[in-house]
């Protein structure tokens, strides 16, 4: 197996996220195997985004089927596109419709998360205005000859940078948007950073009352529970505007609108995401990608999924004139299938490779050994449909590092060792290979 190369940064995140049944936030790349049609479809609707238009799906799955792992993916190649990025998790806290900082809790956990190619870890509101400042600063020097230092250069940038505000203060709320942005412009200009750090504040939805952002900014709003989405198509447009490609959204664990147990509370969590659907579909909204995450629990249960809803059944349902996995990649609904033998064998091999250089471990695994772990974990009763991808990984993960911790072992005395075994098989002392286990006699003549 050849070998990667990877940072020693890279290689631990990927372990310990991989052996932790968690999604890493770097090196996917290094691990990706199938999902290439549905990744090119995804960044079909990016292309469509950076012309000025929008796109909305949802990517469903079981858990572990890869939901967050894909969506991650198209995050980082997203960013490497010239995309600013965000993404949230929902969670009892953090809704789409609620009150009490509960819809707005998922605004300021996606600002917390804004990212950039340069700042991919997050926390890019900051150096994205910095940025495009410097950007306008260099313009104007470049164009006039002037110098910072000389009189009548701040004027100059404040034009431009009043030119581009401009173009959203006809949108809804784009006029306080707009003043806030220049509050940061002042901030910048006479090195005051209160004006600055209000001014981020305000646009992370930090301010608790309008009279806290009147005395701060001199606006007379905030972003609260309300408002909060205006403030996100605000944002995709002004991202558009000075320079980016356009706003990547990803809201994963969607299941966590499924769980509200209030019936009203949750129709209209429903109710908030199928005005986002809309603005985007009818393309209402421009240089906005969003992506939500769930399972097919959240999706088609009709009896609090989005399924009970007749609106999103038709929206999302799939039509009787085309199979499921077909119509997946064009319509909003994008569905996970299980991987195949070979993409889950491709896969081991690259956790392996990824696993043997990070502890300069070198395995003598062959395909075939791979191939015996693959068909001991689908030899389970319906393995065929349930086992996921996260279930594959992250048990051959700990079969590696026994491996490693224990040198003296073979492959097939890891795997055939009792305590080493797949739950519910055991050891045929004849042939040393794994079998089920053996019914109860009084169980013996039953049938279905």
């Amino acid at each position: 197996m050849a070998s990667t190369n990877l940072p020693k940064r890279i290689s631990t995140a990927l372990i310990n996220a991989l052996g932790s049944g968690v999604v890493p936030r770097v090196g996917l790349e290094h691990i990706a195997v199938g999902r290439e049609r549905e990744l090119l479809s995804l960044l079909h609707d990016l292309e469509n985004t950076a012309e000025g238009g929008s796109a909305f799906r949802f990517i469903i799955g079981r858990y572990g089927a890869g939901k967050s792992f894909l969506l991650q993916l198209i995050r980082n190649r997203a960013m490497e596109q010239g995309f600013v990025v965000a993404d949230a998790d929902f969670s009892p806290e953090r809704k789409l419709a609620g009150t009490g900082g509960s819809s707005l809790g998922v605004y300021r956990e996606l600002m917390g998360n804004l990212a950039t190619k340069i700042r991919p870890d997050g926390g890019a509101l900051a150096p994205i205005l910095e940025r495009w400042i410097a950007g306008i600063q260099t313009q104007v020097a470049r164009e006039s000859g002037c110098g910072p230092s000389d009189p009548g250069f701040d004027d100059q940038v404040e034009d431009k940078i009043r030119s581009v505000v401009k173009e959203i203060e006809d949108l809804v709320n784009g006029f306080d948007f707009a003043n806030v942005i220049i509050a940061y412009w002042y901030g910048y200009r006479n090195d005051d950073d209160a004006k600055k750090e209000g001014a981020l504040r305000w646009l992370r939805g930090e301010f608790a009352t309008k009279g806290e952002a009147r005395a701060a900014l001199g606006v007379r709003v905030i972003i609260d529970d309300d408002s909060w989405y205006d403030y996100v198509k605000l944002l995709a447009r002004f991202v558009a505007d000075i320079g980016y490609k356009g706003l990547l959204i990803i809201l994963d664990e969607a299941v966590h609108l499924y769980k509200i147990t209030h019936a009203q509370s949750r129709q209209n969590n429903y109710d908030k995401l199928l005005a986002i659907f809309n603005d985007t579909m009818q393309g209402r909204v421009g240089y906005l990608d969003v992506l939500i995450g769930g399972t097919l629990q959240f999706l088609e249960d009709s009896r609090r999924g989005l399924y009970s809803d007749p609106a999103w059944q038709r929206r999302t349902a799939t039509s009787r004139m085309v199979k499921s996995a077909l119509q997946g990649l064009t319509g909003p609904v994008i569905r996970l299938e299980p991987l195949n033998q070979d993409e889950l064998l491709r896969l081991l091999e690259q956790i392996t490779t990824v696993h043997s250089d990070h502890y300069n471990t070198p395995y003598s695994l062959q395909k075939p050994d791979l191939q015996i772990f693959l068909t001991e974990m689908t030899r389970r009763l319906g393995s065929d449909i349930l086992l996921t991808p996260g279930e594959v990984v992250r048990d051959w993960l700990a079969v590696l590092n026994v491996l490693h911790q224990n040198p003296q072992l073979s492959f097939s005395s890891v795997m055939l060792g009792e305590q080493f075994q797949v739950k519910g098989f055991h050891q045929n002392n004849q042939d040393g290979s794994l079998q089920p286990p053996k019914i109860p006699n009084e169980y013996a003549e039953f049938t279905l």
